[in-house]
């Protein structure tokens, strides 16, 4: 709420502050002469893709066709059920603590 007040006084302090200074159309004379905007493709935009296709692909061949994710996957399941809760409460304290530093960030960083 705090938020949108502060917004709204800073948008009606520049309009405020910025009068107008009549040009007689000159700036809309020239917006119309101006060329309409082409898209733009790059050329960049598709190497990168292509790069990171390619840097996939070969990632999969070199890891034996994603053999080592099975056998993650069967490791875990094979952890004694008292190791599993252990690691799934020490996940959720540090996610939660990332959790709440970001949100006091967050807060301190709006006063």
């Amino acid at each position: 709420m705090d938020e949108n007040l502060q917004e709204d006084w800073l948008d009606a302090r520049l309009r405020d502050e910025a009068p107008y200074i009549d040009d007689a159309g000159f700036t809309a004379r020239v917006v119309r002469q101006l060329p309409a905007a082409r898209p733009r493709y790059s050329f960049r935009n598709v190497l990168l893709v292509c790069l990171t296709l390619l840097g996939s692909l070969l990632t999969y061949v070199a890891s034996s066709g994603g053999k080592f994710i099975g056998t993650s996957i069967d490791r875990v399941v094979s952890l004694p059920t008292l190791w599993i809760l252990i690691l799934a409460v020490v996940c959720s304290v540090v996610f939660s603590s990332i959790a709440t530093a970001a949100a006091v960030a967050k807060i301190r960083s709006e006063r």
